[in-house]
């Protein structure tokens, strides 16, 4: 999954950055209101805002307000003050999807960016199954047949993807843009091996990753 975090204060936002990090996703950071509405306007797909409301240059009400008026419906959680209630209200009401009152425990923030990416994405459920295949988006561990398969980080992020859009078409291109972060170089190629490493272990009975060559791939819909 593919994250901006749009946050003023740096120590925060690092530690935002290493969280997610470690949960598998790929992060970028903004640090004023106008970098985060120039960010949203790019081709760049995010599969979740993290907007905190005070920041500078553009208000974070102001970034929301802009991002809906495009037809942007990606996640937004607010990151707010405690005590702005006002703003809250505001927020929710332009728009926003959830919000957390500043300070708060990572863990919760972890479940709620969890719960609103697969509801973006349109899974609700934390268990997406395809098959005898089995994947925890919680947990981020995929099992074939109740066995664990044995994934790594990149493969994880590929498979979630496919998963995510079984039976539709993605390319090479959008593969690069949910997997990597702003200055990371991944190649077409790259994707090409890891691709062939996921089929290698997950593509046993009914799941197939097919090639649509020249275009991309599709996790293929399983009759019945």
């Amino acid at each position: 999954m593919r994250i901006l975090i749009a946050e003023d204060d740096q120590v925060l936002a690092d530690g935002l950055m290493r969280t997610l990090r470690g949960a598998g996703a790929a992060v970028d950071h903004v640090a004023s209101g106008t970098e985060a509405d120039a960010a949203l306007m790019t081709s760049t797909e995010f599969d979740l805002l993290i907007l905190d409301l005070g920041l500078p240059r553009m208000h974070g009400l102001e970034v929301l307000k802009r991002l809906r008026a495009r037809g942007n419906s990606v996640p937004v959680l607010i990151l707010t003050a405690a005590d702005s209630v006002e703003d809250r209200i505001k927020g929710l009401d332009l728009g926003a999807d959830d919000y957390m009152p500043k300070p708060f425990a990572l863990p919760e923030l972890e479940a709620r960016v969890r719960a609103l990416v697969r509801r973006g994405a349109g899974n609700a459920a934390s268990l997406i199954k395809h098959g005898p295949l089995t994947y925890d988006q919680q947990g981020r561990v995929a099992t074939m047949d109740g066995v664990m398969v044995d994934l790594s980080a990149r493969e994880l992020g590929l498979l979630e993807v496919l998963l995510q859009r079984t039976g539709r078409l993605v390319s090479k291109d959008q593969l690069v843009e949910r997997l990597c972060e702003w200055g990371e170089e991944v190649s077409n190629n790259a994707i090409e091996v890891y691709i062939h490493r996921l089929r290698k272990k997950i593509e046993k009975g009914p799941v197939r990753i097919a090639t649509v060559r020249g275009l991309g791939y599709c996790l293929e819909k399983i009759a019945g």
